[in-house]
């Protein structure tokens, strides 16, 4: 829980720093690399909160159940 909680506000801090980033954006590539650190850190950090989210035991049943193969002819059923 507390990691979670932990998470989150690295998640805003991120957010934070795009936004003033954003508002102060200059065209250096030292900023638009500074930039796309940002967005891809905060999207690590919001895939890690995502997985400690998920509940082990569904996740374990829905790999041992089979998925049903989407076909081709299925998108055209009306």
């Amino acid at each position: 829980m507390k990691n979670k909680q932990i998470l989150k506000k690295r998640i805003q801090q991120k957010e934070l720093q795009i936004k003033k980033l954003h508002l102060h954006q200059s065209s250096s590539d030292v900023c638009n690399q500074l930039f796309n650190t940002l967005i891809l850190e905060k999207a690590i950090l919001k895939k890690e909160l995502e997985d400690l989210e998920k509940n082990p035991v569904i996740e374990a049943v829905k790999q041992i159940l089979p998925k049903r193969k989407k076909l081709i002819c299925d998108y055209f059923k009306t």
